[in-house]
């Protein structure tokens, strides 16, 4: 298939809510997806968790409701709940019988800007979301994650450190004022922070294009950081052809431009745009020939930007998973069968919720001759962290008064993924992150949105 995908543009649809309604046949994947570890403050509602009699959805929204409905009463308006789409299902659908919201990245980052009157905001998510939505919060707002421990794995490999060498060398070697950074959202607000202080800006899977479009104005080189993947796709869709590549992890700590040959040299000084290798773990699992054997059998075929490029160039579709929602809910191809690359516990929750339109979703890596090699396992393994009892407890224990600083999000927080424990920035240097980080998510939102942004932001 040689036409290139479609891909979405933002504000091009208005993503619905998933509106998930729970039946008794509905239960918890556990494949990949075990009990997790928990604070010592949480342990008795997890043994509460453990000691139900099975994980239908039912069962586990009957014992969380008097919690839940506890924290409610005592915080009123004041109490947000989040999730993101990639969340195991039983958050998602859990969530919205709560009044909580699901929202993509870019979604969930404008939270708290966009509801000032909420001043305890709990997020079901990955750090760097939370911290993304912390950021942007004001005094009066407190942000915290359910699971310190869920992080991501793009993330983990891109870290400010490992990242940092990449800014000393393209400025040392091309100008500051020439090199103009682009990081996902899926990066530590030290990240966006660097990013802001050399005049660039965030994006997301649902802005990238427009976001490397502005980028491309200001007749600069393009740092952007990461994903790889997304990287090479936008390059694709936007025909940027003269790339350089930037090892991501602790290879790109050690990486130095004075170190590298005259040929990979010269790419550098060719190149319109440098990509810092990382990448998403579940999104690679994709492959060319997995979109061939939906499209003979007849579904449309809708993936992630964060695939490699090769199933971009196959599918017929590309989107950020509220345009995923959006195109498969409203049957937008007017096919009713439609095979999505992205995060299985959103294909399962997707696939859950058209049931009774009729629609017919299979995750990508279902294909049959390829799903014994690849598999998908239930999703985001660290997503999944973020399960009930996490949720009950932490609303629970604040409901009570409680102190958690293992979960309360502060910008610049860094988070060991083994142990929990976070480390803080003192006031100075948090101030410094606060402000370079907004500077760079106020770009973004100014770029994608098309409007001025509030003193506030």
């Amino acid at each position: 298939m040689n036409k290139r995908p479609s891909f979405n543009t933002a504000n091009t649809y208005q993503p619905s809510s998933t509106q998930m309604q729970i039946t008794n046949d509905m239960s918890i994947c556990q494949a990949d997806y075990p009990l997790d570890w928990y604070q010592e403050e949480f342990i008795p509602y997890a043994e509460e968790y453990q000691a139900l009699p099975n994980r239908k959805l039912t069962t586990v929204l009957a014992w969380m409701t008097p919690y839940v409905q506890k924290a409610k009463n005592h915080f009123g308006d004041q109490l947000l709940l989040l999730a993101h789409y990639y969340m195991g299902g039983d958050i998602v659908r859990l969530i919205e019988q709560f009044g909580g919201q699901i929202g993509d990245s870019y979604q969930l980052a404008l939270m708290a800007a966009n509801h000032p009157e909420k001043s305890v905001i709990v997020e079901s998510a990955v750090h760097f979301m939370a911290e993304s939505i912390a950021i942007l919060a004001n005094n009066t707002q407190q942000v915290y994650i359910t699971n310190p421990k869920s992080g991501c794995s793009m993330e983990i490999l891109a870290k400010d450190f490992m990242v940092e060498p990449a800014f000393l060398d393209l400025n040392a070697r091309y100008g500051a004022e020439n090199v103009l950074p682009i990081c996902y959202m899926n990066t530590s607000g030290r990240v966006k922070a660097m990013t802001g202080a050399q005049g660039g800006a965030v994006c997301t899977s649902s802005n990238v294009q427009k976001i490397v479009r502005w980028a491309q104005s200001k007749k600069k080189k393009i740092l952007f950081i990461p994903d790889q993947h997304m990287g090479e796709n936008v390059a694709y869709w936007l025909g940027i052809n003269n790339l350089a590549y930037w090892p991501g992890g602790t290879a790109g700590a050690q990486y130095s431009l004075r170190n590298q040959d005259e040929k990979t040299l010269e790419k550098f000084d060719q190149s319109e745009m440098i990509l810092f290798s990382s990448h998403c773990a579940v999104h690679t699992v994709y492959d060319a020939t997995m979109c061939d054997y939906w499209h003979n059998k007849g579904y449309t075929t809708i993936v992630h930007p964060e695939c490699r490029n090769e199933v971009i160039r196959t599918a017929q579709h590309a989107g950020s998973t509220a345009f995923i929602w959006d195109y498969v809910t409203h049957d937008r191809a007017n096919t009713q069968r439609y095979a999505i690359a992205t995060e299985n516990h959103m294909v399962e929750n997707l696939k859950q919720h058209c049931i009774k339109f009729g629609i017919s979703v299979v995750n990508l890596a279902e294909a049959p001759s390829l799903s014994a090699s690849k598999g998908t396992g239930c999703g985001c393994a660290t997503m999944s962290r973020n399960d009930p009892p996490h949720l009950v407890a932490l609303l629970d224990l604040l409901r009570q008064g409680k102190a958690l600083s293992y979960n309360q999000v502060k910008a610049g927080d860094v988070v060991n993924e083994f142990t929990g424990r976070r480390s803080r920035l003192g006031k100075q240097d948090q101030d410094w992150v606060i402000h370079h980080a907004k500077q760079a998510l106020a770009n973004m939102i100014n770029i994608t949105e098309n409007r001025l942004i509030l003193d506030k932001m």
